[in-house]
């Protein structure tokens, strides 16, 4: 009897253990959040790394469409409409998928934001698609990487790197005129909250 309960404890805290870890992936899964204007922004992505390899032009074919990272396709979330490189994208979410060529990348945004690579990848379900320059970093990235770097409050550069290559997409409000007049109504709209907290105390 003592055996039979010792094997269901060990049993047990394997199982516990078990939900605590997992092995270590080859190409993380990695989630960036970070506010944009008046909402947010977040991207979810695989990382692989570059692992001796030859990335652009024999991993990553040139001309062929990729999905921007490793494993299920890369998902971009917009909290409210987006000016996309010149392009505008109302708020949602989108499959980022990119076709490199060796100076320039068309990046894609695809309604399909949920399937496995860029195998099942169809450009009737594309939203936008824009060209951007790519460069070359000075030293390598070896895991790939997609960052959201703000220019000002109201605008910023959605960041992609992998291995001596570099690609940015200036984003910003598809409305800026509407977004100023918005904020400056919150702006007073917290002065007077301030004000009424101060007459309080």
């Amino acid at each position: 009897m003592k055996k039979l309960i010792l094997a269901l404890c060990i049993s047990a805290s394997a199982v516990s253990f078990a939900q605590d870890y997992s092995v270590p992936a080859a190409s993380p899964r990695q989630k960036v959040e970070q506010q944009f204007s008046m909402s947010k922004i977040s991207i979810d992505y695989g990382r692989p790394g570059v692992k001796g390899r030859k990335i652009f032009g024999e991993l990553v074919p040139f001309g062929q469409v990729w999905r921007a990272g490793a494993n299920s396709s890369t998902k971009v979330t917009f909290g409210q409409s987006v000016n996309f490189g010149g392009k505008v994208v109302a708020a949602g979410t989108y499959g980022l998928f990119i076709v490199p060529s060796e100076k320039e990348w068309k990046v894609i945004l695809n309604k399909d934001f949920q399937q496995w690579g860029a195998y099942t990848y169809d450009p009737k379900q594309d939203v936008v698609d824009i060209v951007v320059p790519v460069y070359k970093l000075a030293e390598k990235q070896e895991w790939f990487e997609i960052t959201l770097n703000p220019t000002d409050e109201n605008s910023g550069n959605l960041v992609i790197k992998w291995d001596f290559s570099q690609a940015e997409i200036p984003l910003k409000p598809s409305k800026p005129e509407a977004v100023t007049k918005i904020s400056e109504k919150l702006k007073e709209i917290k002065q007077i909250e301030k004000d009424a907290a101060k007459a309080k105390s």
